[in-house]
């Protein structure tokens, strides 16, 4: 049996070698390697005979899984998982699962931290305070207008695993919160108390900041546009931790120079690490984090376990735990 690791963010594999060590199936042979950015025939000289798969960033299109001659399963380290593409592990007949639980919390937190930092301008009150200590005199006067957030309409764009933990962790802070979700049930709608349900042009229309939480699918892609971004107030912000390519960002940056919205927070980007030209970059209306919105040590720590599980699920021909088309082992 063998499992592969292409490419991964820890210091080392080295716990999960040894979890591996115990398995009650012999000759597991763990190989682990660092392929991201690298070619196709690199990747794949080292994957082809692989029977389990871990893979981060590296990208997996359907010539590089048609290839694969012994694979029943890839693992996605993390929750997106737009750089594999699952129909083709569909058609051959390889499990597709991914860890969508493990940093619902973190990333919750960190959309709340942008939040406030926007309302409260947190990052650009360092420019304040510095010209002031330059000068000897305060001078508020590029931080102004300042809103209270208490009363403000708060859009929460996906409420499925981290956008409800927004909204639960936010619904006492004094917020109206208004929510959109298609692919949400009925059911799971009728459970979370203190939303109300709106479409989505009332929801860029009417909030006062906008958390997006949604997967990125077909009719996700840019579901921030230069028209959702003109039904939006003057004084209003959005904040993306979900995944790149929810966002339009030429449209974004138009918006932003011309004052159409009040500002913006992005974690998330099409092409990561942006490049030195990308086109936010610069400006004194956005605040810019390098996509750690999932960072902890208590997640690191959870996706460790929860991918070691699935592993072992892979070697015991059972289904790993969270699995995205239709495969099943059956056992």
């Amino acid at each position: 049996m063998k499992v592969v690791v292409t490419d991964y963010i820890e210091e080392n594999l080295d716990w999960e070698a040894e979890q591996l060590k115990k398995t009650s199936v012999g000759g597991v042979n763990f190989e682990v390697y660092q392929l991201k950015f690298r070619p196709e025939e690199e990747v794949l000289a080292k994957i082809s005979d692989a029977d389990i798969i871990v893979v981060n960033m590296v990208k997996f299109t359907e010539s590089l899984i048609s290839k694969l001659k012994n694979c029943k399963l890839i693992i996605r380290h993390g929750i997106g998982y737009d750089n594999v593409d699952v129909k083709a592990c569909t058609k051959y007949g390889i499990q597709f699962a991914y860890q969508p639980d493990y940093c619902k919390e973190d990333v919750a937190e960190h959309a709340i931290a942008l939040i406030f930092a926007c309302a409260r301008k947190v990052v650009w009150s360092r420019k304040t305070l510095d010209e002031s200590s330059r000068t000897g005199q305060w001078d508020f006067s590029n931080l102004f207008p300042i809103y209270r957030m208490h009363g403000k309409t708060l859009g929460i764009l996906g409420v499925g695993r981290i956008g409800s933990r927004v909204h639960r962790k936010l619904e006492h802070f004094g917020f109206r919160i208004i929510g959109c979700d298609p692919y949400l049930s009925e059911k799971r709608k009728a459970a979370i108390k203190n939303i109300e349900w709106v479409d989505k042009e009332t929801l860029f229309k009417e909030s006062d900041f906008i958390t997006i939480h949604t997967l990125l699918k077909d009719d996700t892609k840019h579901i921030v546009n230069a028209d959702t971004l003109s039904l939006m107030k003057l004084t209003a912000y959005i904040v993306n931790t979900s995944r790149g390519p929810m966002v339009d960002t030429p449209a974004l940056a138009k918006a932003l120079q011309d004052k159409k919205i009040a500002g913006a927070a992005i974690d998330v980007f099409d092409v990561e690490p942006p490049k030195p030209d990308f086109e936010l970059f610069g400006m004194d209306n956005v605040i810019l984090t390098p996509h750690i919105g999932w960072a902890s040590e208590e997640a690191g720590l959870e996706i460790r376990k929860s991918i070691v599980d699935d592993i072992l699920a892979g070697i015991e021909g059972k289904d790993a735990r969270c699995v995205v088309n239709e495969i099943r082992r059956g056992k």
